[in-house]
């Protein structure tokens, strides 16, 4: 195939994939070490075994389509897959839940569409939602947060072995997410002031107990990236300010039906959804103001689904269904090619 070479100028850049893999995967690290302080060791498992997982996926994937291995193996990008996937999984999840989830997001998501730069979907959200629907008892098994004192070898003993120490009962280490306890316990008729009271153990200061810190430096991880222009701002502040404005007018209507702006911005996955999931580059918009769009989309999204839909925490959801119109949102807002009519 002759490629066909345009004249200079030819701009050069140092954003290569490996380097911008790199920076998401430091940016992570704030936040993956607050998970393992609230809720142990078997969120360092549950990414370890997404890593061996995806790498020995692709690598698998890469030898079947007669493509090279190292190059592809060493950018990264399976490495940021399997990270944001085995984050996402509950701690106490046994150990075929983040092999499964990987080897789906490498194999089925990412190289059955053609690999890097084709796939449509987000492969750590396809492989998340695909065991969140498949295997919903084991996406649940949440810790308390800091309510527990497993060490790393329990962990490690019931994530092969399914055995907890002598007299410790999962019912009695695991809870309901606060976004999910809320949302149950306003289906049952109680007020938000009524769930306060009663279950204190579940909110912090701003939003909910531990996740806010998450959150918090998920969040701290994300405005770095987009001081060091890895990523845009558009998706973030378009997904952050949507969520806010939406379930900041709902509970202005009725601050005893719906849950504040501030529990929705630091509660479950939604800093690390809007910094590091959606921004996708493969998967996202790729106009500025088609992120604009994209971003509301998935902020606007989440909301419904958190709040009349069948899942607390909506982000991969969201995301997925957003993908699904990047190709429309593309067409539409595509800038105009310079002597060409808007026609």
């Amino acid at each position: 195939m002759n490629l066909s070479l345009h004249s200079s100028p030819h701009m050069k850049t140092d954003n290569r994939v490996n380097r911008i893999m790199l920076a998401v995967i430091f940016a992570l690290i704030p936040g993956i070490l607050a998970c393992i302080h609230f809720f142990g060791w078997g969120v360092l498992i549950n990414i370890s075994l997404a890593i061996i997982t995806a790498m020995a996926a692709e690598a698998l994937m890469l030898r079947l389509r007669k493509r090279p291995i190292k190059p592809f193996l060493l950018d990264g990008s399976a490495l940021v897959t399997a990270i944001l996937l085995g984050v996402a999984i509950p701690s106490l999840a046994p150990w075929w839940i983040p092999v499964l989830g990987a080897a789906f997001a490498l194999i089925i998501a990412k190289h059955l569409y053609g690999g890097l730069g084709y796939n449509p979907f987000n492969p750590a959200m396809v492989g998340y939602a695909m065991l969140l629907i498949a295997f919903p008892r084991e996406m649940t098994l949440w810790l308390t947060p800091e309510l527990h004192d497993l060490t790393f070898l329990d962990n490690l003993r019931y994530t092969f072995l399914e055995q907890l120490p002598a007299n410790w009962t999962l019912d009695g280490l695991t809870a309901a997410t606060p976004l999910d306890a809320v949302k149950t316990q306003l289906a049952q008729n109680l007020t938000l002031t009524e769930i306060h009271q009663g279950s204190t153990e579940l909110f912090g200061m701003i939003s909910a107990h531990g996740w806010e810190w998450i959150n918090l430096l998920f969040m701290l991880g994300g405005l770095v990236l987009i001081y060091m222009r890895v990523i845009s701002w558009h998706i973030p502040l378009a997904m952050l300010t949507t969520l806010f404005l939406v379930s900041g007018l709902f509970h202005l209507n009725d601050p005893d039906a719906f849950t504040s702006p501030l529990f929705h911005l630091f509660s479950g996955a939604t800093m690390l959804g809007a910094f590091f999931i959606a921004t996708d580059p493969v998967t996202a918009a790729a106009t500025n103001r088609g992120r604009i769009i994209f971003g509301i989309g998935i902020g606007l999204l989440l909301y419904i689904i958190r709040t009349w839909g069948g899942y607390p925490d909506a982000v991969a959801f969201a995301v997925l269904l957003m993908n699904m119109a990047v190709p429309t949102i593309d067409y539409y807002t595509r800038p105009r090619v310079f002597g060409e009519s808007r026609d």
